[in-house]
């Protein structure tokens, strides 16, 4: 039996199906309980590629949810990862902004999360409130569905994903979306969570803008060179 036959055979006997969280023509994600244990995990079940996931199994990193197992067949993936537990980002900006500190230091796990992510050769593409989880002090990055392997030899990417807004231009066809994309991502939130809008709209003010200034710009080559230098920068 190989690893994806495997993963749903102990789906099946050795959990409980909770609550579906997400559903689209693409596939399924729900939070499950292990029956002995009593622990959740997300469990994703969708039509795609495993390649992200894959390249993440062996990641330890407190930004990040930990993938415990993952499986392909005939182009469907089954995996199970990590439940984090805390509060939405997205949820938080509706009721309050948050102080220059605060983002911050959310932005700064950020870094060390995308880090990661690039440092294998990934680009998130979906950096946005909604897929940012606070559990106590640790920001985590949550949600790969967008996220895919740069290949060098691309023009542009396979598929346009993202979110308005937080989405960088080359998303949308101009050009192979890299590490900078969500670098632009990035400086989109840290705008949002200082001023509640996009920088279009309203952009932070003194070196927290100028930093936004920097990280959204439309041409990539004059954005911070890498994520390791906004986070310097910062």
């Amino acid at each position: 039996m190989d690893i994806y036959d495997n993963l749903l055979e102990v789906l099946h006997h050795e959990y409980d199906n909770i609550k579906l969280l997400k559903k689209s023509e693409r596939g399924e994600t729900s939070l499950v309980r292990h029956r002995d244990s009593g622990t959740p995990y997300i469990f994703k079940h969708f039509y795609g590629n495993s390649e992200v996931y894959q390249k993440l199994l062996p990641v330890s990193c407190p930004n990040l949810p930990q993938i415990m197992e993952v499986g392909e067949k005939e182009g469907k993936v089954a995996l199970l990862e990590e439940y984090v537990k805390g509060d939405n980002l997205g949820e938080i900006l509706e009721g309050s902004l948050l102080t220059t500190e605060e983002a911050k230091q959310i932005v700064q796990q950020l870094c060390s999360a995308l880090w990661v992510l690039h440092s294998r050769g990934i680009v998130h593409r979906d950096v946005k409130p909604d897929n940012i989880i606070i559990r106590g002090n640790e920001a985590v990055l949550i949600d790969f569905d967008a996220s895919r392997i740069h290949k060098s030899e691309n023009q542009e990417d396979t598929q346009i994903l993202g979110t308005t807004g937080f989405a960088a231009p080359e998303q949308y066809g101009l050009s192979q979306s890299d590490a900078r994309a969500d670098i632009y991502a990035v400086g989109v939130l840290l705008n949002v969570m200082l001023t509640g809008e996009h920088p279009s709209g309203k952009l932070a003010s003194g070196r927290m803008g100028r930093i936004v200034q920097r990280c959204t710009m439309v041409n990539p080559a004059k954005r911070y060179k890498n994520i390791l230098h906004l986070s310097e920068v910062l």
